[in-house]
């Protein structure tokens, strides 16, 4: 299946959607849009992922196996123990593909916010203080950096493997906005 874009129909209502994206570049916010549009449960990712301090947690591998063997859901196509599990079960990828401009300055945005505001996160989780995007290398604001591109191979590759699976590339919020408010919406009618 050739790649779809913001207007192009849908081949059925999906049921297990995994949105792929940089990191900060608004992948939880289209997912939640999304699970209201299909009315499908919507699994935060990093929820799972995080336990306090920052640490992984145990039961996140067991947790993804268990709700991607459901019959609906949608969650964000992240980290690297668990891609390919997820991306064998999904139905359909949505790829927010924005400019690495755009990216940067959501994540900048997002990460003084945060940090500012000492918004909880997951687990009770805090942004670390800003300076240490200048001593942590996996710093939130350098690994979106540095891993802007790694997205295009990822999907790439999953063309190659499955091929039929339907793939969506938004290059934009304007894009994914549309989409939403029209393929999706009328997918979901």
């Amino acid at each position: 299946m050739p790649m779809l874009t913001f207007t192009d129909s849908l081949p059925g209502r999906p049921r297990k959607i995994l949105v792929a994206g940089t990191s900060a570049s608004g992948k939880t916010t289209l997912a939640r849009g999304i699970s209201q549009r299909l009315d499908v449960p919507h699994i935060e990712i990093d929820a799972l992922f995080h336990g306090p301090d920052w640490t992984p947690r145990d039961t996140f591998l067991a947790e993804v196996d268990e709700f991607s063997s459901r019959p609906e859901w949608v969650t964000e196509w992240q980290y690297s123990s668990v891609r390919p599990l997820l991306a064998e079960r999904a139905e359909l990828v949505v790829w927010l593909d924005l400019s690495r401009t755009t990216v940067m300055r959501q994540v900048v945005r997002r990460t003084v916010r945060r940090s500012v505001r000492k918004e909880q996160l997951w687990n009770g989780n805090q942004e670390p203080p800003l300076r240490t995007v200048f001593t942590d290398p996996d710093h939130i604001i350098r690994w979106a950096w540095k891993t802007h591109h790694e997205n295009a191979n990822r999907i790439a590759a999953l063309l190659s493997e499955r091929p039929e699976l339907a793939i969506v590339r938004l290059p934009s919020h304007t894009a994914a906005r549309r989409w939403l408010d029209g393929v999706l919406g009328v997918t979901a009618s």
